[in-house]
């Protein structure tokens, strides 16, 4: 039976499809160095805290480690000083809808997943799991664009454009700004990175939170300019693309935000990040429907 609504193909996924078994965590009494070290090694945003039963009791977050850093703390103090907990769960199988609007209610970037009786965290699902998953499902569709098909043209007009889903706007600082203005820059407006000008006011770099606990691991003062850590390559994309595109080069350039560039690359209007890739629910096309999404 061919089915011709357009639903959310969230509903139809589940937990278990798209979360990550390998779940990074320390113990209570880690400190905030080794928290940092973690968080490098293994490129996450988030390090669960756990007992001497392996029971989750809290998270660190790199925003969590932004702040120690803001407020001086010695790398040498207890992880457990700063995280926050108990930790929100999810379990095997959920909907991704269902985790995806937890997420959002509650304002946070990642859940731990559970079997239903145990205490242990057995996974975990962050957005860019849930990303990679969509993208997935939307390059073995039969409407996939890289496919030979007359109706190229037709198919290209249904794409989701990137200026659909970005933020829009963009707030920056420039070179000369302290680490301290730019971390509170980051915290004011909960972003991942900040764009960093130059004196022409022309994008110069980017300093995400990364840059920042990469700082105060090396023992960067705070107070020091913007462009002794920034990173000098701005990613970006353009404001016509479709979104299967920007959401390709997110994944295999492992980059968690594109900025979004109008006319020419020095015009910033915008930021797009895998949070803002979930909120269009069913794929990156608008005839996305779950007759066509076929489990592995």
């Amino acid at each position: 039976m061919q089915v011709s609504n357009r639903q959310n193909v969230m509903k139809d996924l589940t937990v278990k499809e798209a979360m990550r078994r390998l779940i990074i965590n320390l113990a209570a009494e880690a400190t905030l160095e080794e928290a940092i070290r973690y968080a490098i090694k293994y490129k996450v945003n988030a390090i669960l805290i756990t007992d001497p039963n392996q029971v989750a009791v809290g998270v660190v977050t790199k925003t969590d480690l932004m702040g120690a850093y803001y407020a001086g703390l010695p790398l040498s103090t207890p992880a457990a000083s700063i995280m926050v907990g108990p930790p929100l769960f999810c379990h095997l199988d959920d909907s991704l809808d269902a985790a995806l609007d937890r997420m959002r209610t509650h304002k946070i970037h990642r859940l731990y997943v559970r079997e239903a009786a145990a205490p242990q965290a057995v996974g975990v699902l962050a957005y860019p799991d849930i990303v990679g998953l969509l993208y997935r499902y939307c390059h073995q569709c039969d409407r996939n664009l890289r496919r030979d098909t007359e109706e190229a043209e037709h198919l290209l007009a249904d794409r989701v454009r990137l200026r659909e889903v970005m933020t829009p706007g963009v707030f920056a600082l420039g070179a000369d700004d302290s680490l301290l203005q730019v971390m509170e820059g980051l915290a004011a407006h909960k972003f991942g990175a900040l764009l960093i000008t130059g004196e022409d006011g022309a994008p110069a770099g980017v300093i995400s939170k990364t840059d920042l606990i990469v700082a105060y691991l090396h023992g960067v003062p705070p107070e020091a300019p913007a462009k002794t850590v920034m990173t000098k390559e701005v990613a970006a994309c353009d404001y016509h693309d479709i979104l299967i595109n920007a959401l390709r080069r997110m994944i295999f350039s492992d980059v968690s935000r594109l900025f979004v560039f109008r006319d020419s690359p020095g015009h910033i209007v915008g930021v797009f990040s895998l949070s803002d890739a979930t909120r269009f629910r069913s794929g990156t096309c608008r005839a996305c429907v779950s007759s066509r999404i076929r489990p592995h």
